[in-house]
Order: structure tokens, then sequence, then C-alpha cells
């Protein structure tokens, strides 16, 4: 289980067993047992029995029970591939947390804590499939490919977006709680239109992937995108990173069970997973993205982990919650998990970990240099990006701006 290149993986690499998403009746989900409401209280959700697990927080890998297969294949590199990643996206989410308490942002949505979430379920995807991540998902995009520079222009507030989604399959950020599980229900409504899953061609198949937060499920775009998703058979996957806190809404004033079970009503298999373990994020995901992508509908991920930070910079979490709470999830830190697995196996060294740090020291200095050289572009500029193609209102009101931007009564900057 988990080798070196080269060595021989689990399974040849490859997953044999059937997939543990399959649809299937309440009670007979694999690795999704209902025990009675009582048994969980008191226990850590992320450490409930019916929670998919394969790492535990000493990082002792014990990669038994449906989804240990999808695990399999994977050999060191890809582990450090993903811890490199879990590294980075806290050091750039560090950085950037400290330049707006700067004033050089306008406002920042830390993600400390939910790296693991993130990182392992975005390499789960496959090149033609498609994200939709939410306005704290900086693993994600890192993990897709996207320069994390392209996320401060967004929230320095010199551009709309950020970048090109179709340059690496991954929608910008959406601030609007809960409304990119309509835009990725749409897109994978399109997806199956074009034939573009359930072909049996792992090549050609295509998922989508939307991420949200616990308290977007009490938002109507969430139910609905439901509805549209397992009604029409969407290739889709909805990823909830239950952070256990909606702003200063505690998860337990959300849903008084498991949110991995808010998909029962609408037909939508679902699972919950410790979001603090990696590896178990990247098994579960590979399962319902094989699911979705062979044709057989959308599924829910309950991933189970912990804001340890804010909201928002302009959030203060002292005012709600217990420093206690917080200390007791700090210490299930999802990257020092992953690193004593790394140490454990005993194949990793030192070097890799310096290379890692030094890595991360030169991206915070990159991201403290990038944002104070973030210009506001030229106000005109609007009205090229306003529409793809050309309109004759956007033309009318180019040409009243451009009167009057130099002129004494108007169109001052």
């Amino acid at each position: 289980m988990l080798c070196e290149p080269g060595a021989e993986a689990v399974g040849g690499g490859t997953r044999t067993a059937p997939s543990p998403m399959r649809e299937t009746s309440r009670g007979e989900h694999p690795g999704r047992q209902y025990p009675p409401d009582s048994a969980n209280q008191g226990v850590p959700a992320s450490e409930a029995e019916d929670t998919v697990r394969l790492l535990g927080p000493d990082g002792e890998l014990a990669a038994t029970g449906p989804y240990a297969s999808y695990v399999g294949h994977l050999d060191m590199e890809d582990v450090r591939a993903m811890y490199h990643d879990m590294v980075l996206t806290r050091r750039f989410d560090q950085e950037a947390t400290a330049l707006q308490r700067q004033g050089e942002l306008g406002l920042w949505v830390p993600s400390v804590g939910q790296e693991a979430a993130q990182v392992g379920s975005a390499h789960a995807l496959r090149p033609q499939d498609f994200a939709f991540p939410g306005y704290r998902d900086h693993g994600v995009v890192a993990s897709r490919g996207v320069d994390l520079m392209q996320v401060l222009a967004h929230t320095r507030g010199v551009d709309h977006g950020g970048w090109n989604p179709y340059e690496h399959n991954c929608h910008f950020y959406t601030l609007v709680v809960g409304a990119q599980t309509l835009h990725a229900t749409g897109y994978a409504i399109g997806v199956r239109k074009d034939g573009a899953c359930g072909t049996g061609d792992p090549t050609r198949d295509e998922a989508v992937i939307v991420y949200f937060g616990d308290g977007a499920t009490s938002e109507g775009d969430v139910n609905e995108a439901l509805v549209f998703a397992a009604v029409n058979k969407a290739p889709l996957v909805f990823f909830c990173q239950n952070n256990q806190w909606a702003i200063s809404e505690p998860v337990t004033r959300q849903s008084i069970v498991p949110l991995s079970r808010r998909g029962d009503g609408f037909g939508v298999p679902g699972v919950r997973v410790d979001g603090n373990d990696v590896l178990a994020c990247y098994a579960v995901t590979a399962a319902a993205l094989d699911e979705a992508r062979a044709g057989h509908g959308p599924r829910f991920i309950e991933a189970v982990t912990y804001r340890v930070g804010p909201h928002t910079t302009a959030d203060d979490p002292a005012r709600y919650r217990d420093s206690a709470e917080t200390d007791a999830w700090r210490a299930r830190d999802p990257i020092a998990r992953l690193r004593r697995f790394l140490e454990r196996r005993g194949t990793t060294g030192q070097d890799f970990f310096d290379g890692v740090e030094r890595e991360a020291d030169a991206l915070g200095e990159r991201t403290r240099r990038t944002v104070r050289g973030l210009e506001a572009p030229p106000l005109d500029h609007f009205f090229d990006i306003a529409y793809a193609e050309p309109h004759p209102l956007i033309d009318e009101e180019r040409s009243w701006w451009a009167t009057n931007e130099s002129s004494p009564a108007g169109g001052a900057r």
C-alpha cells in the first residue's frame, strides 16, 4: 500500500472493487452506516464510526474497507505532491491574511485547517473534469494549476474574476453563498447532454465537482441544485466542507443529523469523510467522480473539518466560540498528520521537507511582492469585459465615458 515509484502498488494500480458510492438503499451503503443519533453524542464528527478514515492522527495508515482500493495505485511521490500543495496553500493563505491586515487587500477568506479536504479531493480530478470552488478553496485552485497570484487580483479589487476558467477547468471564486452549486449543476447537465459521460472511455468521460460549506446547505440554491442534479442525473459531485461554523452559527444549528444525509431526500447518495485525512478525501472523491463519469448521477460528500481562523478577516471568532475548541482541532492538523505518515514510512528525508519550506518562503515573498505591485486597470477596461460580443448600449456608454472622463464636472477617478 502506497509505495515508492517503480514499486508494485496494491491492486496493480487499478481499482478492482465495486464503487462504494453506488446507489443503494439506506443502511446498505458501504462506508455510510447509520448508527442511532445518540451513538455519536460527545464524539467529534471526524471520529464517529460512520466517518471514512484511512490515515489516523498519528500518521498510521489503516486503509481497509471499501475505499482502500482508491488509494492502492498511489505511490509516495503522489503523497508528497499532496503534502507540497497543502503546505504551499497554507503559506499563501497566511501571507494573504497578513496583507489584508496591512490594508493591501480588501478582504480575505482564510482556509487554514481545511487543506486536506481541498487538496485531497482536487487531486482526484482528471484533467477533463471541471471544478467550481466557493470563496475559500485556495487548495482546490492551486491543485488545478491556477497561479495563486491570480486570486489576489480579485481580492485586491482590480479584477472581477482572476483567471480564465477554461485554462484549468476551474471556475473562479463565487462570493454569493451556495450560488456556485447552481452554476455547477447547469454545467454538469450540459456535460450529460453532450454525451461526455457514461461512454466508458476514461479519456472522454467528464465529471463536475462543486465546493461549498455547511452553512450553504441551508441556502435555497443548494437544495434547488440537488433537485435539478438528481432529476437530470447530472455527473456532479457535491463536496461540502463542514468546517463546523457558518460565520457565527455552529453546524448544530444547521442540521440535527449529519450533512451527508442531506442528499437522501433528493435521491443523491452521500458519504461522510474525515476532512483532515487527505488520503480519505482523495479516496471518497475518486469513488464519487467515477460514479458521476459513469453516468450514475450526482453524489454528495461531507468532509468533516474545522475552520481554524475567522470566517473572513472581517470576523472575530473569539466572540462566539471557545478557544479550547479551536485548540482541540489544531491538534488534528491535517498537514502535521500527513507529515507523520511520510516520516513513518521512512522514505521521505528531511531534505524534502526543507525544500518544501524553502519553496513556501519563496511563495510568501512572491505573494507580498505581487500584491503591492497590483494596480487598478483603466476604468474603460470594464467596457471591454461586460459582454463577449460588441453591444450598442456598451458602445454608447463607452463614448459617454470617453467624453466626460477628462471634463471638470465628471469622470474624476
